[in-house]
């Protein structure tokens, strides 16, 4: 039938021209061509696009190609439309037309859509039935373009209800009508249509027709798919006389079959178009395939194992992965092009011979390096596929040589092999082997190209697990660097930590733990969380945390602290906000003097009776609101009694009461344990099992051991530097008193220093000297001058300037801080073992 004058030329006088036919022959199917530029750009419209998609050209030429073109998008049934229109979702065929648009197909694909355009009337096409007036059902073909010219893409489309209607009744039912691909010497008069196939492009230069030309016949002709067995070429000349030709040709060999008579020549080249049609259809449904059962994980060991099975059997009998070394150790993205040093780890094996055959010889995670003469280098260093249609004994034998004392011959010779590069960003991370048994056909140039696609879209998968592996390692890294490494036992205490990591929103957060020795034996204890995940929020944890270590090392009391934390808060930006529990253990006077900024409230575990109890505090508010007093309380605590802090990641899970999560906490940190680190783990196993922990997980544990007033001794003394033998004398008679001879030399001449210091800088009538035994022994001395001493460069002639230095020398570890009313000056010393 005559689809009438408003129809485009038929594709025989050009798809491309501008000019508008006379008439257009019966079942004639215009084009629609598109090129698009590198920038995405639309840089011809063709007339046949004009009254497919209701554009001119004029709106059309310049304009994004992603705003005018049947990209994927909301199903006809969402009548959701925009300036252009709006787009059906592809249907299942292969990618979609905007994964060609972007730039991320570097191979041809084909597709059909449904479009909503509008003013359909001028186009002169009947939309079809059940659709209403604008509704078109559209077929496409697109074809990355490589070369010096601006195209990037070209892209043929067709309106599918037209072919339908095209079809005469008498022509039969068919299955349906697809875009597909197909090698141009498929069809008979295979010269003609790549003659004929500049017909359909826009005017242009003789070479780039030439190079487009090219490009498409090698890229895969297009053609129209009616059936499971019938294709017919998009050519200039292509009609429902055509479809009728080869459907009588089928019927005269159907007719040949039942008679008994030979099988018509035309037939026999009808089968090996279906059986090359078959060959390629499963090629892409393979790729289909693989695509969707490679990249479900991000992790990179799964994401391996994946890939490496998704290709046996189906595709090849043997699958051997290698990756560069900085890729399996989860390092940066590796440098340069291999070479014969670069180290190759194979990370996954899979085969369908009989169990344990390759595990001895070709065992997985093992390193190798390659050499040059081997296709495994050709592949590594050109990026490119290597096809070894059967490995000689020759190349065997080479092969063999890098496997010291471990003969692979019999396993690879006579077998088809196949090296793909897994490639991402133009850069090798490693390649596959893929070996056929000889008894199968041998790898042939599809098989390289598919090989070759599969790989490309492999490597895309390994990068992304790549990435993540070595940012959440990164992440990780940050994370351990601003959490502190605790000593076990602090003066007159016992401590233990754990952190868990988030398993939901990141494995990065803002919760910490800290403790702080403090002047007079004393030590805080500090547990806080950042509101909010991520590396933001640890950045602003170590913040957080840095201050906090300096205000404690100034022995500000801790609701003071927290008032100063939360000024400086609110000084570093409105989005810091967190919580905190500060502590100040006394193990002198037995005695926990707490402030809290917002946390939940810690767990005291009572040595007497074992009974377990959330201690009473003033909740305050997060540290960061600002305007809100903090109060400070002071507990009085046993020796053997323990002292839990942690986060609310640790209690809180969602869509249960906090308070059921604190019940089960004071019940956990009640349970006997051998040890500080067994009672961490009961917490944490009875807490975290209970499903629905997404946050991460700060715990401190302190045992109060206290100090026993026998332990400690205390001197006040003038301000004369007479005072200064004194003090040598009593902290000798002190230390044999104690059974610690050894030290009273170093001791008596580093108190002195001291002593000798705060006697020549203090203000006030007295200074005050204190020993306290412990792990350590420990020597401190107060006075009233507020200002810090610091090492001096000292000359062989200066008097002052050479007993800090002294004290560095023969002190275990010294140091000083301010006090409310002054500073205080200390020194350790390691106690003899017994």
């Amino acid at each position: 039938m005559d689809r009438g004058t408003e129809r485009e030329a038929a594709p025989g006088r050009g798809a491309g021209d501008d000019v508008e036919a006379e008439h257009t022959a019966v079942g004639r199917v215009p084009l629609a061509v598109i090129l698009i530029d590198r920038d995405g750009l639309v840089s011809h419209w063709s007339r046949g696009a004009r009254r497919l998609f209701g554009t001119t050209k004029e709106e059309a030429i310049g304009q994004p190609a992603l705003d005018l073109l049947p990209v994927s998008g909301a199903l006809p049934e969402d009548d959701e439309t925009g300036p252009y229109g709006a787009f059906a979702a592809y249907d299942g065929l292969g990618p979609d037309l905007e994964s060609s648009l972007d730039g991320r197909l570097s191979y041809p694909a084909a597709g059909r859509a449904r479009l909503t355009v509008p003013e359909r009337s001028e186009t002169g096409v009947t939309p079809p039935e059940g659709w209403g007036s604008d509704r078109v059902d559209v077929l496409w073909w697109a074809y990355p373009l490589v070369g010096p010219g601006r195209e990037r893409l070209l892209v043929l489309a067709a309106d599918a209800d037209g072919l339908r209607q095209d079809i005469p009744e008498e022509d039969g039912a068919f299955e349906r009508i697809a875009p597909g691909f197909a090698l141009h010497t498929d069809f008979p008069g295979a010269e003609e249509l790549a003659r004929r196939l500049p017909e359909i492009l826009p005017s242009m230069s003789v070479g780039e027709s030439a190079r487009i030309v090219a490009q498409v016949l090698e890229l895969g002709y297009p053609v129209l798919e009616f059936s499971q067995n019938e294709r017919v070429p998009v050519t200039p000349d292509w009609g429902v006389a055509r479809r009728a030709e080869r459907k009588a040709r089928r019927e005269r060999a159907v007719l040949a079959v039942t008679e008994g008579l030979p099988l018509p020549a035309e037939a026999a080249d009808d089968e090996g178009e279906d059986l090359e049609y078959v060959a390629v259809r499963e090629r892409l449904e393979f790729l289909n395939e693989v695509s969707g059962r490679i990249g479900t994980s991000l992790d990179l060991t799964t994401t391996i194992l994946e890939v490496s099975r998704a290709v046996v059997p189906r595709f090849t009998d043997v699958a051997g992965t290698y990756l560069r070394e900085q890729v399996v150790a989860g390092e940066g993205f590796p440098d340069g092009v291999p070479d014969t040093t670069t180290m190759w780890h194979r990370v996954a094996l899979e085969h369908t011979d009989e169990p344990g055959r390759w595990d001895d010889v070709v065992p997985v995670g093992e390193a190798m390096p390659f050499p040059a003469h081997t296709p495994f280098f050709q592949c590594m260093t050109t990026g490119d596929p290597v096809l070894v249609p059967r490995i000689s004994e020759q190349m065997g034998h080479m092969i063999a040589s890098q496997f010291e004392k471990r003969d692979i011959r019999p396993l690879i010779t006579g077998r088809s092999m196949l090296v793909v590069p897994l490639k991402a960003r133009n850069v090798v991370l490693g390649f596959m082997i893929l070996l056929r048994h000889p008894e199968r056909v041998e790898f042939n140039d599809m098989d390289r190209v598919t090989g070759a696609e599969l790989a490309a879209r492999a490597g895309l998968v390994l990068d992304n697990a790549r990435m993540y592996t070595y940012q959440e390692s990164v992440a990780e890294t940050l994370q351990d660097s601003m959490l502190p490494h605790i000593p076990p036992r602090m003066a007159g205490c016992d401590i233990a930590t754990r952190y868990l990591p988030g398993t939901l929103l990141g494995r990065v957060g803002g919760d910490w733990f800290d403790s702080v020795k403090l002047p007079g034996a004393r030590t805080a204890l500090v547990v806080g969380d950042v509101m909010g995940h991520g590396l933001n929020s640890a950045a602003m944890m170590g913040q957080l945390r840095t201050a906090v270590q300096t205000m404690a090392a100034m022995d500000l009391p801790p609701a003071q602290l927290l008032r100063n934390l939360d000024d400086l808060a609110q000084r570093l930006g409105d989005n810091y906000l967190a919580t905190c529990l500060y502590a100040v253990y006394d193990p002198i006077a037995s005695e926990l003097h707490i402030a809290n900024a917002g946390h939940i409230p810690p767990v005291i575990v009572h040595a007497g009776d074992g009974r377990s109890e959330l201690l009473d505090l003033p909740t305050g508010a997060p540290i960061g609101v600002g305007g809100v007093p903090f109060e400070a309380v002071r507990v009085r605590v046993e020796p053997g009694d323990r002292l839990v802090m942690c986060t609310d990641g640790l209690v809180e899970v969602r869509g249960e009461d906090i308070g059921v999560g604190l019940a089960t906490l004071c019940e956990s940190a009640a349970h006997p344990a051998a040890s500080m680190d067994d009672a961490c783990d009961t917490i944490i196993r009875s807490l975290n099992t209970r499903g629905g922990r997404k946050d991460d997980v700060a715990l401190l544990m302190a045992r109060l051991n206290g100090i026993e007033p026998d332990d400690v001794a205390e001197w006040r003394l003038a301000l004369d530097p007479a005072q200064v033998r004194r003090a040598r004398a009593v902290v000798r008679e002190q230390l044999h008193e104690w059974g610690l001879p050894k030290l009273a030399d170093n001791a008596a001449l580093l108190a002195g220093e001291l002593v000798t210091n705060a006697v020549r800088h203090s203000h006030g009538r007295h200074v005050e000297l204190r020993l306290v035994r412990g792990d350590t022994l420990l020597c401190e001395v107060d006075d009233d001058d507020h200002t810090l001493p610091s090492l001096l460069s000292s000359g062989p002639d200066d008097e002052f300037g050479r007993g800090l230095h002294v004290v560095g020398m023969l002190a275990r570890e010294w140091g000083a801080s301010r006090t409310t009313a002054g500073k205080t000056v200390w020194f350790e010393l390691t106690l003899p073992r017994r």
